[in-house]
């Protein structure tokens, strides 16, 4: 961008201090000669395109936090009250962020964490995965939470005491092989260096051993007056029996009022998972839905980076982004990124974004839509590309079947599939839908 590059004057200088370094120091590595190589060429390349790419502002990843975190102003004050509230020893519901990929749902969750260390509270996080126990996980996580307290609590007993019920929670699971007893302790380690404790979280039973392992942190943390909150992405992947014990140790802690929470964020039908699993669970938790961001919110994401690089989009290209992403916040990154590295000046114009928008398309088909493509099964992507078909909205299952001429009992296997990969979520009984935004856009554009 021209208003941000540095003048020819600048460059001079900066190319005769570099000169000025490398004499002083004649026995340069080579990596300090390989730079004083490339300084030259690039200060060429910034003279001649007017471009610094280096200094693009926009962050388009997978749970990155955006340079701007707009339009989600409600949630962080929702989750800042239930921080306060439990400080100051009253009731409150853990937390659950629900809402399609690419909305920012581990972006929130990473800043609720923030919020949460802020404050002093220990505090862990896990990545749920099918068909795997959370019991270790969890085990990990807490291990971190009390160590972050640690160093503030008076009774170095006290924690020792706890660290052994921590260790004996980790151990008292199955093997993956199915195997129990005391032959499991050799096969993993917590890296806890104290003995097991006997008699308390050790029962092999997920939801008794989670109740009392959640209770016994909680005890720690009130010692310190702190909390400890526990950190849980893709939530909806956490296996049916673990999700009761989950529940049945929350509705232990909103009983007694122990200062541990639980935060999860998962796909839509995330609330629906854990109503089957304990009816109480819809008053166990406060629900946020996050959704595609207004215009509003979206323009701020984009202007205020950007601003503070001394570089600005006029109206049309504002509107042209708006268009092109639709709200959603991981496109607004990725089609913000590649603009930026087009646009030969500030302000950026609705010209740019045309000549941007296939390069980030093409990006967003190969690493955003493509790479979950490609996990699916023939079957599976038959039924996907018969959801396309139907619309964008979310389908019966049997206009799906319809649609491809079958049953719709002989389908189960393929959306069964495909659920649990995260392609599709259940709407409603009898609905499916995308787990991705524009999925079925970029379904109807690849041959058959």
């Amino acid at each position: 961008m021209a208003t941000i590059t540095a003048s020819a004057r600048d460059v001079r200088g900066a190319r005769d201090a570099g000169a000025r370094c490398t004499r002083r120091a004649p026995r340069a590595t080579r990596r300090m000669s390989f730079y004083a190589n490339l300084r030259p060429q690039l200060y060429r390349l910034i003279e001649s395109e007017s471009v610094d790419p280096v200094r693009n502002p926009y962050a388009p990843g997978a749970g990155q936090r955006p340079p701007e975190l707009a339009g989600r102003d409600r949630e962080l004050q929702q989750f800042e009250v239930v921080l306060e509230r439990v400080a100051r020893g009253r009731p409150e519901r853990s937390m659950i962020v629900t809402g399609l990929r690419g909305v920012g749902k581990t972006v929130l969750l990473n800043a609720f964490r923030s919020m949460a260390i802020q404050r002093l509270w220990g505090t862990g996080k896990i990545e749920a995965r099918p068909d795997q126990s959370i019991r270790r996980p969890v085990a990990s996580a807490l291990h971190r939470a009390v160590r972050e307290l640690a160093p503030r609590h008076r009774a170095p007993d006290r924690i020792e005491e706890f660290l052994g019920v921590l260790k004996a929670f980790a151990q008292a699971g199955e093997e993956p092989g199915g195997g129990r007893g005391k032959a499991r302790a050799h096969r993993w380690q917590p890296g806890i260096d104290v003995p097991a404790a006997r008699g308390r979280a050790d029962s092999g039973d997920l939801e008794i051993d989670l109740t009392e392992l959640f209770v016994d942190a909680a005890s720690v943390a009130t010692d310190v007056g702190a909390g400890i909150a526990l950190f849980v992405d893709e939530m909806q992947d956490v296996p049916a029996d673990d999700v009761s014990a989950l529940c049945a140790a929350c509705h232990e802690l909103s009983q007694n009022g122990g200062p541990l929470i639980v935060v999860g964020a998962g796909l839509p039908h995330l609330p629906a998972v854990l109503s089957a699993s304990k009816s109480y669970s819809e008053r166990l938790f406060r629900y946020a839905r996050i959704d595609r961001l207004d215009r509003e919110s979206a323009d701020i994401a984009l202007l205020a980076p950007a601003e503070r690089e001394d570089v600005t989009f006029t109206p049309e290209a504002l509107d042209a982004l708006y268009g092109a992403a639709d709200g959603y916040p991981y496109f607004v990154q990725a089609y913000a990124k590649v603009v930026w590295d087009v646009a030969p000046d500030s302000p950026i114009t609705a010209d740019d974004i045309k000549v941007a928008a296939p390069e980030a398309e093409s990006e967003l088909a190969v690493g955003f839509f493509g790479s979950r493509y490609e996990r699916a099964t023939p079957a599976e992507r038959d039924y996907m590309r018969a959801m396309a078909m139907l619309g964008d909205d979310p389908v019966p299952t049997a206009a799906v079947a319809d649609e491809l001429g079958r049953k719709p009992s002989s389908l189960s296997p393929a959306r069964d599939g495909l659920i649990k990969k995260g392609l599709i979520y259940s709407a409603e009984r009898g609905l499916v839908a995308f787990t991705v935004p524009h999925f079925g856009k970029f379904l109807r554009a690849q041959p058959v």
